[in-house]
């Protein structure tokens, strides 16, 4: 990094940024940061946002200093970002304890209903759904907890993503840590870019499924991942 980008009065987010750009990273609103932030930088992360966002809301024309309900927006909106809808941009992975397959256990296994909760990276409106997990295990295969794979799930979805994409990152990761012979994951949302805004349709849903290995390859296994999901609404 250049010594000017460490002279005091340079934005955090500009320190990080280069960082992240020296190691020929990619920093989209879908990718996890993490490393490139030094200890006490996201503290001052959130300040900055909370500044650049008393910006946006006087850009509206709200006057946050005498309106009650707005005074401490500003805040509000960094510390939701930071800390909350977007957290898993800006932390590590969750420790998850892998167990070996002791049992050799090879029948198919289902983790569902997830509850997941992001925001679309298109308006940054909600989306809220269930994924389905299938894991078809092999004496090779890693063990992890069923709470864990909520963990994981929590962690990718905590980003601005695309419904289509973040069930991809998903099953990445899930694949890495598990190592499994099959792997299936069925994801349905409701987005909030239709249902607040747009054509305001509060009906429609998306789902999405991603198959890999035995799932992909036996159409009879994957029958049966699809037929043990509950019907959806």
């Amino acid at each position: 990094m250049s010594s000017s980008l460490v002279d005091q009065g340079v934005p955090i987010s500009v320190k990080i940024r280069e960082r992240v750009k020296a190691a020929k990273q990619r920093f989209h609103a879908n990718d996890n940061i993490a490393e490139f932030i030094q200890p006490g930088e996201l503290e001052s992360l959130l300040q900055e946002v909370e500044d650049k966002m008393k910006h946006v809301l006087e850009s509206l024309v709200i006057d946050t200093d005498n309106d009650h309900n707005t005074n401490e927006t500003a805040k509000r909106l960094a510390k939701m970002y930071i800390k909350e809808v977007f957290n898993g941009r800006y932390v590590t992975s969750p420790d998850i304890t892998e167990f070996p397959n002791a049992e050799r256990l090879n029948e198919l296994m289902i983790v569902g209903p997830i509850t997941v909760r992001s925001a679309c990276s298109h308006h940054f409106c909600p989306i809220i759904g269930k994924i389905w997990i299938g894991v078809l295990p092999n004496e090779n295969t890693n063990v992890i907890g069923l709470s864990k794979y909520a963990r994981l799930a929590e962690w990718v979805m905590g980003r601005p993503q695309i419904q289509e994409e973040a069930v991809v990152q998903l099953a990445d990761l899930i694949q890495q840590k598990t190592r499994p012979d099959g792997l299936a994951l069925v994801m349905e949302a409701t987005h909030f870019c239709m249902a607040w805004r747009g054509v305001k349709d509060l009906d429609s849903r998306m789902i999405n499924s991603v198959m890999r290995g035995a799932f992909l390859k036996d159409p009879i296994l994957r029958r049966e991942f699809l037929a043990l999901i509950p019907q959806k609404n």
